[in-house]
C-alpha cells in the first residue's frame, strides 16, 4: 500500500442518545474528514470506544467505514486487544472487507513481557496478510513496548509502522534513527506530535483532528516538510484544545466539542460519563482559543 503520511484521525464512534451506534452519523463524519483533508481515518480505536462496542458492532463499524469511504481515503481499522486470538479474528475481518491497514494495540491489563508482546504481534502478522501499525500507549495498557521490541517487530511481515503514544520524544528520536526503511513512526500524542514529525516522523494519529481536521492536516504536512514557523503557529493555535480534549475521560470532551460544532451528539457509553459543566467550560474556551467558534 502507499505509505500513509500526515493526519490520521482517531475517529470517535457516533452514538444515538440511547447508546446505539449512529451509522449515518459515521458516514457523515467520513465525508467531512475527506472534505477537510484528513489523510487517513482510524476507526474503532480507543477514541472510537472500542472497549465498549460488541464484536458485531466493532466489525460493522469497520465494514461501514470501508464501504462508505470507497477508496477516497485510507481506512485504518482498530483490531487490537488483549486476546491474540480475537485480534487475529478482527484483523481477518478487516482484510475481508477491504480495510487498508490495521492498528493493533499492545495487549492491555494482562501485562505481557516484551517477549509476549513480540509473540502477540508475530502471531497476528503470520495469520493475516494485511498491513499493520503497532500501537504503544503505556499510559493505558500498563505494558510498555520497549524500542528494542518495536524494532524487532518491524521485521515481521506486513508490519509497516508504530503509533508511539508514550509522549517520550527521546524514544521517538531513537526509533526514527534506527527504524528500517519503510517502517513509519507516527505520534499518538497531539501535544508532542509536532516535535516527532519535525524529527522525521511520518504523521500523527490525532484526537484533535476530530474537531479541527483541516488545521491538523496542515500542521502535519508543514511539520513533515520542515516548515517550522507554519507548523508552530498552528500548534500554538491548537495547544489549549490538545489539553482540553483530555480534561476528563476521553472521548467525552471530544464528543462534546463535536456537538458544540454541530457535527454529532455527545452520547458516550459507560463507564465513560458525559462531560461535566466544568469540563464544558474548559472545552468551550479551548474551541474559542483555536478560533473554531
Amino acid at each position: 500500500m502507499k505509505p500513509i503520511v500526515g493526519s490520521i484521525v482517531a475517529l470517535v464512534t457516533p452514538l444515538h442518545d440511547d447508546g446505539a451506534v449512529d451509522y449515518d452519523g459515521l458516514r457523515r463524519l467520513i465525508d467531512w474528514h475527506i472534505a477537510q483533508g484528513t489523510d487517513c481515518i482510524g476507526v474503532v480505536g480507543t477514541t472510537g470506544e472500542s472497549p465498549t462496542v460488541s464484536v458485531d458492532e466493532h466489525c460493522e463499524i469497520i465494514r461501514v467505514s470501508v464501504a462508505h469511504a470507497k477508496g477516497r481515503v485510507p481506512i485504518m481499522a482498530g483490531t487490537g486487544g488483549n486476546s491474540t486470538r480475537e485480534a487475529i479474528e478482527l484483523s481477518r475481518f478487516a482484510k475481508e472487507v477491504g480495510a487498508d491497514c490495521t492498528l493493533s494495540v499492545v495487549p492491555y491489563y494482562n501485562k505481557p513481557s516484551q517477549e509476549g508482546i513480540y509473540q502477540h504481534f508475530k502471531a497476528i502478522a503470520e495469520a493475516v496478510d494485511i498491513p499493520m501499525v503497532l500501537y504503544n500507549v503505556p499510559g493505558r495498557t500498563v505494558a510498555d513496548m520497549q524500542p528494542e521490541t518495536t524494532l524487532r517487530c518491524a521485521g515481521l511481515p506486513g508490519v509497516i509502522g508504530v503509533k508511539e503514544a508514550s509522549g517520550n520524544i527521546e524514544r521517538a528520536q531513537w526509533l526514527i534513527k534506527q527504524a528500517p526503511k519503510g517502517f513509519a513512526i507516527y505520534s499518538g500524542d497531539d501535544g508532542t506530535a509536532i516535535a516527532l514529525m519535525l524529527l522525521g516522523g511520518q504523521g500523527n494519529v490525532s484526537v484533535t483532528a476530530n474537531v479541527a481536521p483541516k488545521l491538523m492536516h496542515e500542521l502535519c504536512i508543514a511539520a513533515i516538510e520542515g516548515r517550522v514557523r507554519e507548523a508552530t503557529a498552528i500548534q500554538m493555535r491548537l495547544l489549549s484544545l490538545h489539553k482540553a480534549l483530555f480534561c476528563e475521560s476521553s472521548p467525552a470532551p471530544t464528543k462534546w466539542a463535536m456537538k458544540r460544532l454541530g457535527l454529532i451528539g455527545d452520547a458516550v457509553r459507560l463507564p465513560i460519563t458525559p462531560l461535566t459543566p466544568a469540563g464544558e467550560k474548559q472545552v468551550e474556551q479551548a474551541l474559542r482559543d483555536a478560533a473554531l467558534l
